[in-house]
């Protein structure tokens, strides 16, 4: 898309090269030959970008940022001969976009029109923030997936958006009027899930004090999610594979049959082959839930949708609370495209959330970023016993999530912000351990 850019320098072969960089990317290109003309620009025309000198005759670089900013103009980026690092702060404080040094690289340059004059328009898919070629693909095989009966499997690491790609599947395909119901297959004990699922019979068990439909029944004609059908036990595993392959279905406790019409779509965090492998998932249940299977990227494979999802985030956190931040510096921006986001977009989101709280100033720098440190992934450090060094990393990941239930006194929300994992992701490795015979300590509940 052409834009329209101001060229701000009173050094005539500076400004003259500026120029030629920007209209040979296809931009429209204004001059001015000091603060004046800039400032008489700024007022009198619609810009989408400046690209001006700090010190200039009349208004100088600092000034005519603080003049765009005041009227709600285009962005404006900095250029400076002078490599120090005052002179960046500065221009950042100011409320620069970013800034150059001379004399100007043509790549820089281009690489920074690229970045700031991308229109920033919101996902084309309503739910989902980001239009990287990764995302886009994705999204593309869950629509032409919608629009038949087939069971889906969403499979990916925690946080990269399943739930949002599993709702794309209902809305997107012929049911979408119909129910869409959503499970938590890890949330639920064994025979909870079970009743949850399948509906129960008075008298089924004790407290069965009366007829429950299960959430097969209630989705009926329409969609149900299983949310980490992993986390499924073997018993509950063969009573799905009955759901699927006849469409029907029996309550607990009862033994009339029940026809459904429910389009399955189901959610893992899990390499379901491999747990096949191990004998924890059932094959055939496997196959039948994976009729279209779905890998969905982590975000560290699709880093150049962050810039959209930090604009998202921070518009959606601004809501809450009074804060002055504004937008990201590219720097603060570059550092986040650095990180390897272990928890994808749910740990980005919840960075951006602390950014905000903490309310650092109207334009984000790196410093103000702080990066939560992943699980531990690897042995002990050199100066510990050859014991320590020998433990496995699951006792390792073990011992933090004790120690982080031991310091919030058993709040399983906050001890998962302080491992800087999912509730959900806590819930499954607690359920593990309590398989292993291995439970952390006696919880309070996640309300608390």
């Amino acid at each position: 898309m052409k834009r329209r850019v101001l060229v701000a320098d009173d050094d005539r072969l500076s400004r003259q090269l500026l120029c030629a960089i920007v209209a040979s990317q296809g931009h429209e290109v204004l001059e001015a030959r000091d603060g004046h003309e800039a400032a008489a620009a700024l007022e009198r025309t619609e810009l989408d970008l400046v690209l001006s000198d700090v010190n200039m005759p009349g208004p100088d670089g600092i000034q005519l940022v603080r003049r765009a900013r005041a009227a709600g103009g285009p962005q404006v980026v900095l250029v400076t001969g002078r490599a120090e690092v005052d002179v960046a702060v500065a221009a950042l404080r100011a409320g620069a976009a970013d800034y150059l040094l001379k004399p100007v690289d043509p790549a820089d340059v281009e690489a920074l029109l690229s970045r700031l004059l991308v229109p920033p328009s919101p996902a084309e898919t309503p739910g989902i923030v980001g239009r990287s070629p990764a995302l886009r693909r994705v999204i593309d095989r869950v629509r032409r997936a919608a629009s038949s009966t087939a069971t889906v499997l969403l499979q990916g690491e925690s946080g990269t958006g399943k739930e949002g790609l599993a709702a794309l599947v209902h809305e997107a395909s012929p049911r979408r009027d119909a129910p869409y119901v959503r499970v938590n297959c890890a949330a639920l004990a064994e025979g909870v899930l079970e009743s949850e699922l399948f509906g129960h019979e008075r008298g089924a068990f004790t407290g069965a004090h009366e007829r429950r439909r299960g959430r097969f029944e209630l989705a009926n004609g329409g969609t149900i999610l299983l949310d980490e059908v992993s986390e499924v036990s073997t018993g509950i595993q063969a009573k799905l594979l009955r759901v699927l392959e006849e469409q029907e279905l029996e309550r607990v406790g009862g033994n009339e049959t029940i026809k459904l019409d429910v389009r399955v779509v189901a959610t893992t965090n899990r390499d379901l082959k491999e747990e096949v492998c191990k004998g924890n998932f059932r094959g055939d249940l496997y196959y039948r839930l994976a009729v279209m299977p779905v890998r969905v990227p982590p975000l560290r494979e699709r880093s150049d949708d962050i810039p959209l999802l930090v604009e998202h985030f921070l518009r959606l956190y601004r809501r809450e609370a009074t804060s002055r931040v504004e937008r990201f510096s590219p720097a603060a921006l570059r550092k986040l495209e650095r990180h390897s986001w272990p928890g994808n977009v749910r740990e980005l989101e919840n960075t951006i959330r602390r950014v905000v709280l903490l309310d650092p100033a109207p334009v984000v720098l790196p410093e103000h970023i702080e990066l939560e440190a992943a699980l531990p992934t690897s042995g002990a450090s050199p100066s510990r016993t050859g014991s320590q060094r020998s433990r496995r990393i699951k006792d390792m990941e073990r011992e933090a999530i004790v120690a982080a239930l031991e310091e919030t006194g058993g709040n399983r929300v906050r001890a998962a912000g302080i491992l800087g994992i999912s509730v959900r992701t806590l819930y499954n490795r607690l359920k593990k351990y309590e398989r292993e015979g291995r439970p952390c300590l006696p919880l309070r509940s996640t309300a608390a």
